[in-house]
């Protein structure tokens, strides 16, 4: 997790991940849109990723809890968003180049960061690290166009996820300070 005032993390932690409650819990029901009722055991609602997390959390810890909550089971489980689901794993495995990122997740690569803090998934992380790498050969090429991101290259700034577009960012700043440097050197 970034920083507290770190507002790509706000942004990644406000992603909705689907989450089912184990347990009935009384007057939450707001949560499914039913002001006064109860979650029911079972349900499947769309949470915020910090609200999801903080309610499949299992303390152990008793400073953090009251003693009666300690050992207690969470009270639901956090389900993997569609963004990091299967079939978007399998696109990006057959070609990262191809997949939309900003289409699955604004912050793609910060929700799939947060959700390995939450599950063991050696394949996301394999994945999602290869995808970076791959993708990351492209924007180093369309930063250093001299025209950046226009023309073709439009559709291409549209379909990097935030983390990409600071890559993107620094690449083309750097390119256009090298050649102003260039510039510069051949002038004296």
């Amino acid at each position: 997790m970034g920083s507290y005032y770190d507002i790509d993390a706000i942004l990644t932690d406000a992603q909705k991940v689907p989450c089912t409650f184990d347990l009935n819990v009384p007057g939450l029901g707001y949560l499914e849109g039913n002001i006064g009722a109860d979650i029911k055991q079972g349900a499947k609602i769309e949470l915020p990723l910090w609200l999801a997390e903080m309610l499949a959390v299992r303390y152990e810890d008793p400073t953090k809890l009251s003693p009666q909550s300690i050992g207690s089971s969470p009270m639901a489980t956090i389900d993997m968003p569609s963004p990091l689901s299967q079939r978007v794993l399998n696109a990006l495995k057959a070609d990262p180049k191809s997949v939309d990122l900003r289409a699955q997740a604004p912050h793609f690569y910060s929700l799939g960061a947060r959700m390995l803090e939450l599950f063991e998934e050696d394949e996301m992380a394999d994945v999602l690290t290869e995808t970076f790498k791959k993708r990351a050969i492209g924007i180093a090429d369309h930063a250093h166009n001299p025209r950046g991101a226009l023309g073709e290259g439009a559709d291409f700034m549209r379909s990097l996820d935030e983390t990409e577009r600071q890559l993107f960012r620094a690449a083309h700043d750097s390119a256009k300070a090298t050649r102003t440097w260039m510039t510069d050197v051949k002038k004296s």
